[in-house]
C-alpha cells in the first residue's frame, strides 16, 4: 500500500465512526440480544441440536424471519451505511466485511424461506449482528474511555481563583488573570494555574500530572503545574502560565495527539480486513462455479453464501483498539506520555540508548563530593565553616556546600561581616566575630599568592581533572581545608543503565564537557561510550554515526538543545516534567524525568506489540480453515461447516481476543 493510500486510510478511519455514540451501539446490542432468543428458539437447526421444541402456533414458522428482519433493519443498517463510505473512499475494510456478511445471510435466507429449497441462515444472521455490535460498542467504549481521561484530566481545573488584590482574596474567573498575577490556593483546593510559589508552604498531589504517587513538598521559589491539588497549607502561586500554555494543556494536547495517531499495526489490521474481503468475494465466487459445476445450483449457493458468512472475524475490528486503549492508560498510569505511536512500536529493536549528560544522567546541580582537611582540622570541621560562610549564598557552589551541611544536620556559625569577593568567593568573621574565613577558588589563590598544602594539594589537583569545581577555605592567608563539588550523577541513572546492559542494550553519553569530566561520568556509571565536548550543533551528527549499519537508537535529553539530535534519533524521549511537555521534538516523555523510566518505555513497546500480534493472529487465523471448510473442501469425507458452526467459532476468537488484550492491564513495566 502506498502512502498516499495510507493517509486516506487514515483519515478515512476516523470518521468511520462518524455520528456513532457508545449509548447507540449499547443499546442496538442489547436489543438485539433479546430479539435473538426467539430467533434462536424457532430455528429447526437449534431445536434439533438441544432436542426441544418452542411451543407452536398458527405463523410460529415465520418467526426467525420477522425477528431477523427487524435484527437485521434495527442493527445492521450501521453496518451498512459505513460500508458505503468505505466503498465511496475505496477502501473497503470492516465494514464492509460485516455488511457483505449480513446482506448475504439476509437475501439467501429470505429466498430459502419463500422461493428456494434449502435452509435459511436467519439465526447465524441474528447472531452475526449481535456479536458485530457489541464489538463495535466495546472499540467505541475503549477509545471514550481514553478521551475520558481527557475529560477528566481537564476538569481538574477550577474555573475559578483567588487573586490577592492589595494583599486581599478576591474571587475572579480562571480566564481573568494574567502572567504576573498573585493567586491564593487555600488547603483542599485546586491549583488554578502553572506558577511559582512566593509565600507559604505545603505538600501538593501531583499524581495527576506526574503519576508521583507521594504528594510533594512545596515552598517559596518551587514551581507548581495547574490542576494539581494542594493538601495541607497556604500557598501565595505568582502566575506564570495561563490557559493553552499550561503543563496540563500540553499534557491534554499530547494525549489527544497519541489517541489519534496511528500505529503500523492497526494499519495492518485494517489491510487485514481489506484483503479478507477479496479473499472472501474470490472465494465464494470460485465455491459457486466448482459446485455448479459438480453438484447442483442449491447447494452451489448455499457454500458460497457460506463462505461469505464466516469469512467476516469481528475480532478483527478488536484486536488493535482495544490493545491501544489499554496501552495508552497502561503508560499514563507509568508516567510516560507518548506522542507517536509509531516510536513506541520501534523501543522494542533499540540497540542503543544515548543519554544527554546534564540535567538527564546527572541532576544539574551541584553537590558535595569531597571534603579534605589540612592537620589540625576535621572533615566536619571544614564542612561547617564553608557552610557557614555560605549560608545566604545565591550562588550554585554556595547552595550545594550549604544543602550538605544540612543533610548532616551541621549546626551554623553565626555569620558576621559578610562580603562577596566577585568571581572568586565569599568571606565573613565566624567563631563569635573574631576569626575572618574566606571560601574561594583557586584563583584567589593564584591572586594572593597562597601555597596550598602538600597533604591536599595533590588529590585536590586530580580532582580538578576529573571536572570537579574546587572550592579552598582559607585564614589568616592559610589554606586549612578543600571541598571539591561535582554536578551529581542521579541514583536512577546507575540503576538505569544496569537494567539496560541486562537487556544487551548499549548506552552511550553526550556531553559538551570536556573529555575528562565525560570519562569520570563514564566510568562511574559503566557505559559503553561517550562523546565529550559536543556542541549542541553537533548533537544530531553522533546520533547518525551511532545508527550506522542499521543500528536503531533512542536519544533521552532534556529537550531544550537536543532538539535535532531527539529528531535524528529512531526514538527520541525527552525527560522533562510539567513545563518541558510541550517539547515538540519528542516522541515519548518521561514525565517524572526519571532515567529508569527508559526501561518502562522498551517493555510496554514489547508488550503492546505482542499483544498486538497476538490478536491478529487470532483474529485471521481461523479463516485459514474456516473458509475451506465452508466451501466443501472436505465435502467427500462427509464433513462441511455449517455457517453456524462458523458464527460460533468467530464469537470465540471475538472473545479471545478481547480477554487476551486485558491482561495488558497486569502487565509490570519495571
Amino acid at each position: 500500500m502506498d502512502h498516499s493510500h495510507h493517509a486516506e486510510h487514515e483519515q478515512h478511519d476516523h470518521d468511520k465512526h462518524a455520528g456513532h455514540s457508545v449509548a447507540m451501539f449499547k443499546d442496538k446490542f442489547w436489543l438485539s440480544l433479546l430479539l435473538t432468543v426467539p430467533v434462536l428458539a424457532y430455528s429447526e437447526m437449534i431445536q434439533h441440536w438441544f432436542n426441544f421444541a418452542p411451543p407452536s402456533f398458527v405463523g410460529s414458522v415465520y418467526v426467525p424471519f420477522i425477528v431477523s428482519t427487524i435484527i437485521f433493519f434495527y442493527g445492521g443498517l450501521v453496518f451498512i451505511k459505513g460500508a458505503l463510505g468505505e466503498i465511496k473512499a475505496k477502501l473497503p475494510g470492516m465494514m464492509t466485511l460485516i455488511s457483505l456478511a449480513i446482506i448475504t445471510a439476509y437475501v439467501y435466507s429470505v429466498a430459502t424461506q419463500f422461493f428456494i429449497e434449502g435452509d435459511g441462515f436467519f439465526w447465524e444472521l441474528a447472531t452475526l449482528v449481535t456479536i458485530m455490535l457489541l464489538g463495535h460498542w466495546l472499540e467505541m467504549a475503549s477509545v471514550a474511555k481514553a478521551e475520558n481521561a481527557l475529560d477528566a484530566i481537564s476538569k481538574l481545573l477550577p474555573d475559578k481563583a483567588e487573586k490577592l488584590v492589595n494583599g486581599k482574596p478576591t474571587q475572579v474567573l480562571v480566564s481573568d488573570l494574567s502572567v504576573g498575577d498573585l493567586v491564593l490556593v487555600r488547603p483542599g483546593a485546586s491549583i488554578p494555574v502553572d506558577g511559582v510559589v512566593v509565600g507559604g508552604s505545603s505538600s501538593v498531589d501531583e499524581a495527576a500530572i506526574t503519576g508521583e504517587s507521594k504528594p510533594v513538598n512545596k515552598g517559596v521559589d518551587d514551581e507548581v503545574v495547574a490542576g494539581t491539588g494542594n493538601q495541607d497549607g497556604s500557598l501565595t502561586v505568582k502566575v506564570t502560565k495561563l490557559g493553552q500554555d499550561t503543563a496540563l494543556a500540553g499534557i491534554m494536547r499530547l494525549v489527544a495527539e497519541a489517541q489519534s495517531s496511528k500505529s503500523n499495526v492497526q494499519m495492518l489490521a485494517d489491510q487485514a480486513a481489506y484483503y479478507l474481503t477479496l479473499v472472501a468475494i474470490v472465494a465464494a465466487i470460485a465455491t459457486f462455479i466448482f459446485w455448479l459445476i459438480a453438484k447442483d445450483a442449491g447447494f452451489a449457493l448455499e457454500r458460497s453464501v457460506a463462505v461469505l458468512i464466516i469469512a467476516c472475524p469481528h475480532a478483527l475490528g478488536l484486536a488493535i483498539p482495544l490493545v491501544v486503549s489499554i496501552s495508552t492508560t497502561l503508560s499514563a498510569k507509568n508516567g510516560l506520555l507518548v506522542r507517536k505511536r509509531l516510536a513506541l512500536e520501534a523501543a522494542r529493536k533499540l540497540d542503543w540508548v544515548l543519554f544527554d549528560k546534564t540535567g538527564t544522567l546527572t541532576k544539574g546541580e551541584h553537590g558535595v563530593t569531597d571534603i579534605w582537611a589540612t592537620k589540625g582540622y576535621t572533615k566536619d570541621g571544614i564542612l561547617q565553616l564553608a557552610a557557614s560562610l555560605e549560608q545566604n549564598s545565591e550562588h550554585i557552589v554556595g547552595k550545594g556546600i550549604v544543602k550538605k551541611a544540612e543533610e548532616q544536620h551541621v549546626l551554623f556559625d553565626k555569620l558576621a561581616n559578610f562580603k562577596a569577593l566577585p568571581g572568586l568567593g565569599v568571606q565573613g568573621t565566624l567563631h563569635h566575630g573574631k576569626e575572618v574565613y574566606i571560601a574561594a577558588s583557586y584563583r584567589y589563590i593564584e591572586e594572593n599568592k597562597l601555597t596550598v598544602p602538600a597533604d591536599i594539594a595533590k588529590v585536590v589537583k586530580q580532582a580538578a581533572k576529573e571536572g570537579k569545581t574546587e572550592v579552598y577555605l582559607i585564614t589568616n592567608n592559610n589554606v586549612i581545608g578543600a571541598l571539591g563539588l561535582a554536578d551529581m550523577v542521579r541514583e536512577q541513572s546507575k540503576r538505569a543503565i544496569a537494567s539496560l546492559k541486562k537487556m544487551g542494550i548499549k548506552t552511550a553519553m553526550i556531553t559538551g564537557d570536556s573529555d575528562e569530566v565525560a570519562a569520570y561520568v563514564s566510568k562511574q556509571l559503566g557505559l559503553d561510550q561517550y562523546f565529550a565536548e559536543v556542541k549542541p550543533e553537533d548533537k544530531a551528527a553522533k546520533v547518525k554515526e551511532l545508527q550506522k549499519n542499521g543500528q536503531k537508537v533512542a536519544m533521552v535529553g532534556d529537550g531544550i538543545n537536543d532538539a535535532p539530535a531527539l529528531t535524528q534519533a529512531d526514538i527520541g524521549i525527552a525527560i522533562g516534567a510539567g513545563t518541558d511537555v510541550a517539547i515538540k521534538s519528542a516522541d515519548i516523555i518521561l514525565v517524572r524525568s526519571d532515567p529508569q523510566d527508559v526501561i518502562k518505555v522498551i517493555n510496554l513497546s514489547k508488550r503492546t506489540y505482542s499483544k498486538m500480534a497476538q490478536n491478529l493472529l487470532w483474529a485471521t487465523g481461523y479463516n485459514l480453515f474456516a473458509i475451506p471448510l465452508a466451501a466443501g473442501v472436505l465435502y467427500s469425507a462427509g464433513i462441511v461447516l455449517a455457517p453456524a458452526l462458523g458464527a460460533v467459532l468467530m464469537s470465540v476468537s471475538t472473545v479471545v481476543v478481547a480477554l487476551n488484550a486485558q491482561l495488558l492491564r497486569r502487565a509490570k513495566l519495571t
